[in-house]
């Protein structure tokens, strides 16, 4: 195993306490903005690890409410500051164009999981995300510079999201990583990782999420955590 891949696996194999790895904060709820394939199925997968989950698109809650009951039973639609008030963390999965049509302030103090990816034929030409050195989060930290941004949950399409889930030590357990400059943020979402049914690794500062988006490596394929430490290990 390389020096990388051990330092990442290091926090994952911590003692637990009641609520995670030593130092991580205790999340049970889980906020979603987005209410498409993506969110929806993140929502499930969170239903599935014994969280409470809530879901908020543009407008009111009736407005996704059939969809939310259909594609996500158990969650709750709300609105944007009704999941604000009742989320422990919030997960940003919503197309990449959108972001900047929320306020600036509004996920000050939170962690906010980054699970967008740029998708030039759908999001339309955006030169600022398109040239990112460090990749997209990087702006999008830029534009919410009060929340405590974390890059995750992108690495995997909606179908693997529902089908990879394993249970801890199963041998066919894959990987995903999380990327951000607050290492405790980062270290909570690794055991929001964990406890949906995947392999957390630490992907280091928030500038290597870049690695984990469209055209990166990682992107589309599934990791065991030692081979996506090394895949991360390149910056």
């Amino acid at each position: 195993m390389s020096a990388a891949s051990t330092a990442a696996l290091a926090a994952h194999d911590e003692p637990m306490t009641g609520t995670g790895p030593a130092g991580a904060a205790a999340i049970q709820r889980v906020g979603i903005i987005g209410a498409g394939k993506l969110g929806t199925a993140l929502a499930r997968a969170a239903l599935a690890a014994g969280y409470e989950v809530a879901i908020a698109s543009s407008g009111t809650a009736d407005r996704i409410a059939l969809t939310i009951s259909v594609l996500a039973p158990g969650a709750t639609a709300s609105t944007i500051e009704e999941l604000l008030d009742f989320a422990d963390l919030i997960i940003l999965a919503v197309p990449a164009h959108r972001f900047r049509q929320l306020p600036s302030d509004l996920f000050d103090g939170k962690i906010l999981i980054d699970a967008m990816n740029y998708w030039p034929d759908t999001d339309g030409e955006d030169p600022e995300l398109a040239a990112a050195d460090g990749g997209s989060s990087v702006v999008v930290q830029a534009h919410f510079p009060g929340a405590r941004v974390v890059k995750s949950l992108n690495q995997l399409g909606y179908h693997e999201l529902d089908e990879y889930p394993r249970d801890h030590g199963a041998p066919d357990r894959i990987a995903v990583a999380a990327a951000g400059d607050d290492r405790l943020a980062v270290r909570t979402v690794m055991h929001l990782i964990d406890r949906l049914g995947f392999d957390p690794v630490d992907g280091g500062r928030l500038a290597n999420g870049k690695l984990l988006e469209p055209d990166g490596s990682p992107y589309a394929e599934t990791f065991t955590a030692d081979a996506l430490a090394e895949r991360l290990s390149v910056v």
